[in-house]
């Protein structure tokens, strides 16, 4: 049985048009800002600068900041038991991505898994660091336009429900759960909590409050909206539900 939601109120983001102005401006600087410091980045890794560049050119023509009340979101909506604002997209730069995954001790041999993945540049960042990187994302148009320039760069993004995810054999866990409900982030923590020990999660904009997971470092990063805060947490030696071993 699906979860209830609290639709939240229509006006929840909502702003002023001087705000929003002021708004798309820092979010221009940011992109520029962004852009060029994963470019910089990339040329250390040169065999991932192209797929970087191909969901680049792939958002000029298609953008993933446009989100269409259409039947297909409706219907992936109603299946996952989500709203619309909980598709908000906003995405975590290479260079961000490459400095919080090795604070957080991702490397070869590690595995990641990132739950709403969105268009994977999150992946090419654990790829930069020699990583297994696999992406899990809701919203088939991000996955139909990103999988090939992801693939090529040795990472998989597969279209799928996080709340289905298989987090066996994950390392790390990333999650941007921003714009999601608390419904949803409860369903996520459960998730979680049945990740083999020491398993790293890292979650944006709020930690992980369940017994068995703790926090390990707390961390102010750069996202393509602005400055966030991480949480890297790690999952302890315990069982389903709240018995601590």
């Amino acid at each position: 049985m699906k979860p209830q939601h609290d639709a939240p109120a229509d006006d929840d983001y909502a702003m002023s048009l001087p705000a929003l102005v002021v708004l798309r401006v820092c979010v221009m600087f940011i992109e520029l800002f962004t852009r060029l410091a994963d470019v910089l980045l990339l040329l250390r890794r040169p065999r991932l600068l192209p797929p970087y560049l191909g969901i680049w050119l792939r958002e000029v023509f298609v953008s993933p900041y446009r989100l269409k009340q259409s039947f297909e979101v409706r219907r992936v909506l109603q299946a996952s038991g989500q709203i619309l604002k909980e598709l908000m997209y906003g995405e975590m730069p290479v260079h961000t991505g490459v400095w919080l995954f090795w604070k957080a001790g991702l490397g070869p041999g590690s595995r990641l898994v990132d739950l709403g993945a969105g268009r994977g540049r999150t992946l090419l960042a654990a790829r930069w660091l020699g990583a297994q990187a696999v992406g899990i994302e809701l919203m088939q148009h991000h996955v139909a336009l990103a999988r090939k320039p992801v693939e090529r760069a040795g990472a998989q993004l597969v279209l799928g429900d996080a709340m289905q995810a298989d987090l066996q054999d994950a390392t790390h866990v990333f999650t941007n759960w921003t714009a999601l409900t608390p419904q949803t982030r409860a369903r996520l923590v459960e998730r979680f909590r049945a990740c083999r020990p020491g398993t790293r999660i890292l979650t944006v904009t709020r930690p992980v409050e369940a017994p068995g997971i703790t926090v390990v470092s707390r961390h102010r990063l750069l996202f393509t909206w602005g400055m966030e805060h991480v949480w890297i947490h790690e999952v302890g030696e315990h069982v389903v539900g709240d018995a601590i071993n």
